[in-house]
C-alpha cells in the first residue's frame, strides 16, 4: 500500500512540474455528422449522429450535446470521446456510405470514424484542417511509420524516469524512504528544484541514441513501409517491390472471388502486425493462418501505397495526368496517358503496370466480387495519385483521381501495350 501511494505521489509531482509534450489548442470546432464504424479493429454497426467536434493539435474530441452544453462540460472536466491523431490516416470514403461528402479517419489503435456534412465547403474545410493537423505531427524523413514509433519512444521517456524514481525509493532503507519522498514533495513547490528536474528530464531524453545511430548499429533497419519507392526497389535490385508482388500473388490465389475485395477493410491491428514483420525484414509467409483474412493482405497493400512519401503517380506528373483525363477525345486521352506512363521512372512505371494488371483480374471477376472498374477507381484513385500541396479544389481533384485510375484499368492493354512482354 505504501509503495503504491508513493508511486502515485511521485507521478503527481512530476505531472505538475513537467509540461505536456503538446500544448493542445483548439484549432477548429463545429457540428458534423459522425459514425464510428470500428473499435480496436472490431467492426461496428454504422449509426449516424450529430456531434459537436473539437479539433486540437493532436486530437479530435466528440461531444453529443449542443455547443453551449459541450463548452460547459469542457469546463466541468467532462471527458468526451477522443481520437488520437498520432499515426492516424484520413481519406475520402465515398464507398462507405450512400451519403455524400464522407471521409474516414483511421487510428493506429484500429478505431474508424466517418464524418459527413451535406454542405461541400464545410466538409472540405474540415478535411483540410484535420489532414493538416495530422501532417504537422512529429515526423522524420523516413515516413509516418517511423514517426509513430519515435513518438512512442518519446512519450515513454517520462514513464522511464518515473520508474527510475520508483526503483530509487524501493532500494532505499525504510528509514530513508520517507526523507526521499519529503524531498520530492517539497521540490515540487520550489521553482529552482522544478527547473532542476526539468533539466534532468531533458538530459535523460537527449541521451537517447539518435535514429541514425540506431540504424548504423543495425538496431533499426531500413523499412519497407514509409520509404520511397525507388529506395525500396534499389535495395531489392528490382523495379517492383517484393512485398507488392507477394500481396498480389496471395490475392490472385485466394481472393479474386471475395465480395468487396479491396473495398472491405481488414482488421487494422492485424494489418499493423503484418506491417511490423515486413519492416523488421522477417520472413513473411502470407499462407500462414494468421493472414487467412484476405482483407488483411489487401489492407496492407493499400497501406504500403498510401504511406509512400511520394505516391505511385509522382507529384511532378499530377497536373499532366489531370490534363490527359480532361481531354474530350477518347483516343487522345488514351494516347496521352500512354505517353505519360512511358516517361515515368522505371520503379513507378513497372509497379504501376503490375498493380493495374492485377486489378484487371479483379474486374474480370466483378460478377462474384462486386468490384467494378468504378469501385476500384474510388478505392485506388486517391491512394495512388494526389497533389503535393493539395491547395486546389479537393472535391474536383478526387473526381479526376478516380477517373484516371478507372481509365488505367479499362484501357490497360492500350496504355501499357508497349510495356507488355
Amino acid at each position: 500500500m505504501i509503495s503504491r501511494h508513493r508511486r502515485n505521489h511521485s507521478q503527481h509531482v512530476l505531472k505538475d512540474i513537467i509540461p505536456p509534450l503538446e500544448q493542445l489548442m483548439v484549432e477548429k470546432e463545429g457540428y458534423l455528422q459522425k459514425a464510428k464504424i470500428a473499435d480496436g479493429g472490431k467492426k461496428l454497426r454504422k449509426n449516424w449522429a450529430t456531434s459537436w467536434i473539437v479539433l486540437s493539435s493532436g486530437k479530435i474530441e466528440f461531444y453529443k450535446e449542443s455547443k453551449q452544453q459541450a463548452l460547459s462540460n469542457m469546463k466541468s472536466g467532462y471527458k468526451p470521446e477522443s481520437v488520437d491523431l498520432y499515426g492516424a490516416h484520413i481519406e475520402w470514403a465515398k464507398e462507405k456510405s450512400s451519403r455524400k461528402n464522407v471521409f474516414q479517419i483511421t487510428t493506429v489503435s484500429g478505431n474508424e470514424f466517418l464524418l459527413q456534412s451535406d454542405i461541400d465547403f464545410i466538409i472540405l474545410d474540415w478535411f483540410h484542417a484535420i489532414k493538416n493537423a495530422i501532417d504537422r505531427l512529429p515526423k522524420d524523413s523516413t515516413g509516418p511509420s517511423r514517426s509513430l514509433e519515435l513518438f512512442k519512444i518519446q512519450r515513454s521517456s517520462s514513464t522511464e524516469l518515473l520508474s527510475h524514481y520508483d526503483h530509487e525509493i524501493k532500494e532505499q532503507k525504510p528509514e530513508h524512504r520517507r526523507s526521499l519522498m519529503f524531498r520530492l514533495h517539497h521540490s515540487a513547490s520550489d521553482t529552482t528544484d522544478k527547473n532542476r528536474v526539468k533539466s534532468r528530464l531533458k538530459k535523460f531524453i537527449t541521451r537517447r541514441p539518435s535514429l541514425k545511430t540506431l540504424q548504423e548499429k543495425g538496431l533499426i533497419k531500413d523499412q519497407i513501409f514509409g520509404s520511397h519507392l525507388h529506395t525500396v526497389c534499389d535495395r531489392e535490385n528490382s523495379t517492383v517491390p517484393g512485398f507488392v508482388k507477394q500481396c498480389i500473388e496471395a490475392v490472385e490465389k485466394r481472393g479474386l472471388d471475395v465480395d468487396g475485395i479491396y473495398r472491405v477493410s481488414g482488421n487494422l491491428a492485424t494489418i499493423q502486425k503484418l506491417r511490423f514483420i515486413v519492416n523488421q525484414e522477417e520472413k513473411l509467409n502470407l499462407d500462414d493462418s494468421q493472414w487467412e483474412d484476405i482483407h488483411v493482405v489487401t489492407g496492407a497493400l493499400k497501406m504500403f501505397f498510401r504511406e509512400l512519401p511520394e505516391p505511385l503517380f509522382p507529384y511532378s506528373f499530377f497536373e499532366q495526368f489531370v490534363e490527359a483525363i480532361k481531354k474530350q477525345d477518347s483516343n487522345a486521352r488514351i494516347e496521352m496517358m500512354k505517353c505519360l506512363v512511358q516517361k515515368l521512372p522505371p520503379p513507378n512505371r513497372d509497379t504501376m503496370k503490375v498493380l493495374f494488371k492485377h486489378l484487371t483480374k479483379i474486374v474480370a471477376k466483378a460478377s462474384k466480387n462486386l468490384m467494378s472498374t468504378q469501385s476500384l477507381g474510388i478505392v485506388f484513385g486517391p491512394t495512388l495519385l494526389r497533389e503535393e500541396n493539395e491547395m486546389g479544389n479537393m472535391a474536383i481533384h478526387m473526381v479526376y483521381q478516380n477517373q484516371i485510375a478507372e481509365l488505367m484499368l479499362s484501357e490497360y492493354n492500350k496504355i501499357f501495350s508497349s510495356e507488355e512482354d
